[in-house]
């Protein structure tokens, strides 16, 4: 049997190079010497009989060979990551933290309930959740960066289970002059107000919350800071039911009323982004997730 040239080590250094942006940057992150970087990958190069990358600048480059070769190494490194992952989980039998990924459309309440009940049998695990709005959920379950996620969306080769609806109000301050509408019957008439909107928190999408059609703008990260805005008599915004429920009731807010869109629903999901190395902890967790929303337990 011929040994291999490479190591997983000299493959993940080209990777930082690359991801990184340079050599002085991945030794950085690494916390490693630049010098220990070059020299690593020089002696892969070397070894291989093939350049990999270039430095122009201060920058490094990948050559066109190695663009290929980086792209394979990278599952071989990710493969590696899940089984040495697997093996912990495994030898540990119980996982000492989980990370959640909540859609922000999705009420804090009900997680909170499942959480809670959890929290008796955890074992200590500790929980983490992330806020996290369209492509940004995406991204964490295609990173496998969560255990579990709760999404409107989920990526293509994910299996999800439906959990509940999302309603969404389009609102305003009652003294807006959108409020002295009886029926707004066209674009038109919302695209000469502010409208507020959430940001998607994916690393490369510019995909936000809402009817995107307003000439003026403003961006926020969650809901509440919407909420506090529109308080202000400032703009209007689609707003889940559950955030404005209360400030609806005491006429804090009002509802717009667009004909043939009254209200927005969208289905969120649980998923689970790698079943095979879920481990316990998780899997009681996304069954009391399940028995919030009266659905089946899953067999495990």
């Amino acid at each position: 049997m011929s040994r291999a040239k490479s190591t997983l080590e000299q493959w993940r250094i080209v990777q930082a190079v690359v991801d990184f942006g340079g050599y002085a940057q991945a030794a950085e992150q690494l916390n490693k010497s630049q010098s220990s970087l070059n020299h690593a990958v020089a002696k892969l190069q070397h070894q291989l009989g093939i350049n990999l990358l270039e430095v122009k600048g201060r920058k490094a480059y990948l050559t066109e060979q190695g663009e290929v070769l980086l792209r394979r190494s990278r599952h071989l490194t990710q493969s590696v990551d899940e089984l040495e992952q697997l093996a912990t989980n495994l030898g540990q039998g119980w996982e000492p933290n989980l990370t959640i990924a909540r859609e922000i459309i999705y009420p804090i309440d009900t997680l909170v309930e499942a959480l809670n009940a959890f929290l008796p049998q955890s074992r200590g695990t500790r929980v983490t959740i992330l806020d996290s709005v369209i492509t940004g959920t995406q991204e964490l379950i295609q990173n496998n960066q969560v255990d579990i996620a709760i999404c409107a969306t989920s990526p293509k080769g994910h299996i999800s289970e439906p959990l509940c609806e999302a309603v969404f109000e389009l609102v305003c301050h009652p003294e807006h002059p959108l409020a002295r509408l009886d029926y707004i019957d066209d674009d038109k008439q919302l695209a000469q107000h502010l409208q507020i909107v959430i940001k998607d928190t994916g690393l490369k999408s510019n995909n936000d919350i809402g009817w995107l059609k307003a000439e003026q703008r403003w961006t926020v990260s969650n809901f509440h800071e919407a909420k506090t805005i529109l308080l202000r008599n400032i703009g209007f915004c689609w707003m889940p039911s559950f955030v404005v429920e209360q400030e609806l009731a005491t006429r804090q807010l009002t509802r717009l009323h667009l004909r043939g869109s009254t209200q927005r629903k969208v289905i969120l999901n649980l998923v689970i982004p790698n079943r095979d190395q879920q481990g316990p902890a998780s899997k009681l967790l996304e069954n009391l997730i399940l028995q919030q929303h009266k659905l089946p337990m899953n067999p495990h």
